[in-house]
């Protein structure tokens, strides 16, 4: 049943042309008995009327024109109603639901006045004027029904383009403001980089300097500096690397001074200014703390950030957090969970930590262009966790 009914909904033409068949033979038979008016007349009226029944919803105005002129023609040749008249009723629910406008007012007048015309032309003189008279409204009342019936099928139909134009429009809305969240935070990102990698040049011109300036007096010392040019070089070129790909629209300030971007270091510090503002925060880490890639660094600062930052703003009263470090062989680990009420997920996608950015895309950004993973969702029992390895390599 389910795949007839489906068919029928893809071929509407076969549903209008097999009821045509079935008025048509009906019509025919008692045309040709005579029961209608002459024959030669009342048949192909009959037909003209099915006509209009198969393709109604391929030209329902001209239809409607047809089916006028149909009926026009039956009061002058004296050809009285029959079932192929249904067709009228048929044409006035089609251009009202699917129709022009000016079509839809002129099927509803043209339905008001057919059974007042129809009970004048064939008047039955075996009932009262009064009788007459409401025979006339009764037979008036399924036209009304049809077209009030298809009016609301045409509104019912508009309202819901309008709501699937609106869900559309919205979903492109909401593609772009994610794909201007994502080039901002780029250019974030690019920006915060270029500052680490023109730290590091700076930090190997004083080497350089000072090398020169005791290569000969303190050769030791020489060779130390030269060294820390040589892994800071390294480590500058990778930042470099991690850095192409990147769309920056924006230049850095003119006459601004590069400094260095927060690092792992500084984490402790935001800590200990988030439990200043009436936060607890449970900081550990674990493993043997070394040196990391600045790249890796600056992305596990901002994640512990911009995480404590929507504890405090979303988490509620009485909420509290832990960040936990750890570091492995190969990489380095963030966790960072909270007990508040927290907020619907859909607004860390699309709702800020700070206000401005876009939450998880901005952060997965960051652990992208570091080649690391995240994992973010709520907690059982409420409360929010972010979870991130950053590796000490860039993957590929």
């Amino acid at each position: 049943m389910q795949r007839l009914y489906d068919f029928l909904r893809r071929h509407p033409m076969w549903v209008d042309g097999s009821w045509a068949v079935v008025l048509l033979g009906i019509s025919v038979v008692g045309g040709a008995a005579g029961e209608f008016g002459p024959p030669a007349v009342a048949v192909p009226l009959a037909l003209l009327l099915c006509l209009v029944v198969a393709l109604r919803r391929r030209m329902p105005e001209k239809m409607l024109l047809l089916a006028t002129a149909v009926g026009v023609a039956q009061l002058i040749t004296d050809v009285e109603m029959g079932p192929h008249d249904f067709a009228m009723l048929v044409i006035v629910y089609t251009v009202a639901a699917e129709g022009a406008r000016w079509a839809s007012r002129f099927a509803l007048v043209a339905g008001l006045c057919a059974a007042p015309v129809a009970h004048l032309r064939w008047p039955n003189d075996q009932t009262s004027t009064a009788t007459g008279i409401a025979a006339a409204v009764f037979m008036t009342v399924p036209f009304a029904l049809a077209w009030v019936l298809g009016d609301s099928i045409r509104t019912r139909r508009a309202y819901f383009a309008q709501l699937e134009e609106r869900a559309a429009r919205l979903e492109r809305e909401r593609e772009a403001q994610s794909k201007v969240a994502v080039a901002a935070e780029r250019a974030r990102i690019a920006r915060e980089l270029h500052d680490v990698v023109a730290h590091n040049v700076s930090v190997m011109v004083v080497q350089a300097d000072g090398a020169a300036y005791v290569l000969d007096a303190a050769p030791d010392q020489a060779k130390k500096a030269l060294e820390t040019i040589s892994s800071t070089g390294r480590q500058a070129l990778a930042e470099m690397r991690r850095l192409l790909g990147v769309l920056r629209t924006g230049e850095h300030e003119e006459g601004g001074e590069y400094v260095p971007q927060p690092d792992v270091q500084q984490i402790e510090d935001l800590v200990e200014q988030c439990r200043g503002h009436g936060l607890p925060v449970d900081f550990k880490v674990e493993g043997t703390p070394r040196p990391l890639p600045s790249g890796v660094e600056l992305t596990a600062y901002r994640i512990v950030q911009e995480a404590l930052t929507n504890t405090r703003k979303h988490g509620g009263p009485n909420a509290g957090a832990s960040v936990r470090l750890v570091y492995f062989d190969d990489g380095l680990g963030l966790l960072v969970e909270d007990d508040g009420k927290g907020a619907p997920h859909e607004l860390y996608e699309e709702g800020g930590f700070d206000g401005q950015g876009h939450g998880l895309i901005g952060m997965r950004e960051r652990v992208g262009m570091v080649g690391g993973t995240l994992d973010a969702g709520p907690r059982p029992g409420g409360g929010f966790r972010i979870s991130a390895l950053l590796p000490l390599k860039p993957a590929g």
